[in-house]
């Protein structure tokens, strides 16, 4: 470092840029945000932005030369008694330790944010006059400038339920998954609701605002064919990491303006699903049956 260099910021001064924008007020009751392990007075030159801790990204992480790993996804959500390297989450944690490497964790504070989770899922559809889908309650440490869970918009131009699919499986991360929906292909869509991670909580909220449709992931059988058949928005169900994927690129953007560090961004499909597949139709196995 030449003597007019600035020091790098330390690990504090990530976490404090990091809560300014994330307050862990913000975060749910039952959420474990913030300073999961490290040394406040370290330095850190590149941080690694990932949606999940696990021993990929923790390599690719390393790889880099990452001196923090800022994750969306917990490591240590539920309360634990042991982290011995005879564990899962215990290996990473000394891995983590041993090579002298911070983790934070913004999770359901950065779905509230404004901007946050869905504000960089909105933006990959091109999303405009943007509200939440599940405003901050009034009272909490959240409440007011448009902060809360999932987003509203209007679509740039309307889009059939199967053109708006197809444009999903396209702007989206690519994974196992792809993209499905639920509802009438043809039925236009105007106003778009979307929601980063589990939406099912979600579906009543889409309904009252009256839109056409609703993005999100982890979708469940009965509660989604109850909604539908009540009359609610469309549906479409994308990889859970797919949809938290793009707020990445936000926060690795942010870091480097605000506080000069190197960052990178973790492309690593952690979705767990790994194979998809359909049945041919009926004419291809026609076809297969006379050849």
């Amino acid at each position: 470092m030449s003597p007019s260099a600035s020091p790098p910021p330390t690990v504090a001064d990530v976490v404090a840029e990091l809560e300014r924008c994330y307050p862990p007020a913000w975060a749910e009751e039952w959420d474990r945000v913030g300073l999961v392990l490290g040394e406040p007075s370290a330095p850190v030159r590149r941080v690694a932005c990932v949606v999940d801790v696990v021993p990929e990204t923790v390599a690719e992480a390393l790889a880099a030369g990452a001196d923090m790993i800022v994750a969306h996804h917990p490591l240590l959500l539920r309360g634990v008694s042991s982290v011995a390297a005879t564990t899962y989450k215990g290996r990473i944690v000394h891995q983590l330790i041993r090579n002298d490497v911070a983790l934070y964790v913004a999770h359901t504070n950065a779905d509230t944010a404004n901007p946050g989770v869905s504000d960089a899922l909105a933006a990959r559809f091109g999303l405009t006059g943007l509200r939440p889908l599940h405003p901050a309650p009034a009272g909490s440490a959240a409440a007011g400038d448009g902060r809360g869970i999932g987003r509203i918009g209007e679509l740039p131009t309307p889009l059939t339920l199967a053109e708006l699919t197809r444009r999903a499986a396209a702007v989206l991360p690519a994974t196992a998954w792809g993209v499905r929906a639920a509802g009438d292909p043809d039925r236009t869509v105007r106003t778009l609701a979307v929601s980063g991670g589990s939406g099912d909580s979600f579906l009543a909220a889409a309904t009252a605002a009256g839109v056409d449709a609703f993005l999100t992931a982890d979708l469940r059988h009965h509660p989604a064919g109850e909604h539908l058949a009540a009359g609610g928005p469309a549906l479409l169900d994308a990889a859970h990491w797919a949809t938290e994927r793009p707020w990445l690129d936000d926060l690795a953007g942010h870091l480097r303006a605000a506080l000069g560090v190197e960052t990178t961004v973790s492309d690593l499909d952690t979705d767990p699903w790994t194979v998809h597949a359909t049945a041919p139709a009926a004419d291809d196995k026609e076809r297969d049956r006379e050849g």
